[in-house]
């Protein structure tokens, strides 16, 4: 059975039994008053639908990462699958359905008293990519091919569970203290059938998009891999394979238009075998790309040189 075959055939994972269980979980949610159960430590993020904070939460005993997503913005997100007659799972119950030590662990969700969706996932103690990246951190020396190759690993689990993430860039990825990777943030994440690989989504953070995905074209895994591939040559380079623009729509243009740059122009000391792989990484031709995160993984165990 080839790749694709097992994608959309006919195992029980990931979504595929979420679905299955959807109508008896309906209305058996836990409704939490998040000011009764929770004692609020501070915000630690915001993303463009939700409000995430560090919290002890009285019920479990423990500090929890605390995610309130906002009634509005997921409404209408989730209005353009309803629209088109797909039935998404929620955030929640992806999340839930999830259980790899390179992805963040969700214990529970629901709602809360204000009618707001909520989880409560595993406190993290560490630092974004993207900080380790944008301040030059010195956890990055020597760890830079394990981080991404633990990244590899989450994104193979999260297909195999047959789900698309759709926003994996380093703002979505946790290193900790002891170096552990954790591929967090599933809002965007769809289930990985043909019905959701139509045309016409274009949801994203423009950095990272595929350029099949900017021209609203069929997509499949390989839009991960892509993303994969920018945060590679972030975490080698330091810099985008393109240079940011102001605006989304020059991004956007760029992906398409402008062939990225050499990664030896950032960092004249990267070997060729591993310049070979960031560029594969970012191809633009859908079948110039590693086929899949474990070919990806693979090429860079093949490297000679390993202290980056």
């Amino acid at each position: 059975m080839g790749f694709f075959s097992k994608l959309f055939g006919g195992n029980q994972t990931g979504h595929s039994a979420l679905l299955k269980k959807k109508l008896k979980e309906k209305g058996k949610l836990p409704i939490a008053d998040v000011a009764k159960r929770f004692e609020m430590r501070g915000r630690t993020g915001q993303g463009s639908m939700s409000k995430v904070w560090h919290a002890y939460d009285n019920k479990l005993g423990r500090m929890v990462c605390l995610k309130l997503l906002d009634k509005i913005k997921t409404a209408k997100f989730e209005e353009r699958f309803t629209n088109q007659g797909l039935d998404k799972p929620s955030e929640g119950a992806v999340c839930l359905s999830l259980r790899h030590p390179n992805c963040v662990a969700t214990y529970e969700h629901g709602k809360t008293t204000d009618g707001e969706r909520y989880l409560v996932m595993e406190w993290i103690d560490g630092l974004g990519l993207n900080y380790l990246i944008e301040t030059k951190n010195a956890q990055l020396n020597g760890n830079r091919l394990n981080f991404l190759k633990q990244l590899c690993d989450a994104v193979d689990y999260l297909h195999g569970q047959k789900y698309l993430h759709r926003d994996l860039c380093p703002r979505n990825v946790m290193v900790t203290k002891e170096g552990e990777v954790k591929l967090i943030d599933f809002g965007l994440t769809i289930p990985y059938t043909p019905d959701y690989c139509r045309p016409g989504n274009r949801t994203g953070t423009a950095d990272y998009l595929a350029p099949e995905i900017i021209k609203r074209q069929s997509t499949d895994h390989r839009v991960d891999i892509f993303a994969l591939g920018v945060t590679a040559f972030e975490i080698f380079t330091g810099g985008l394979p393109w240079e940011r623009s102001l605006s989304s729509d020059e991004t956007l243009r760029k992906h398409m238009n402008t062939p990225p740059r050499d990664p030896k122009d950032l960092r004249p000391d990267l070997e060729d075998e591993l310049c070979v792989i960031l560029r594969k990484g970012i191809a633009k031709d859908v079948g110039g790309r590693f086929a899949t995160a474990v070919a990806f993984k693979e090429a860079l165990e093949g490297l000679k040189r390993t202290d980056y």
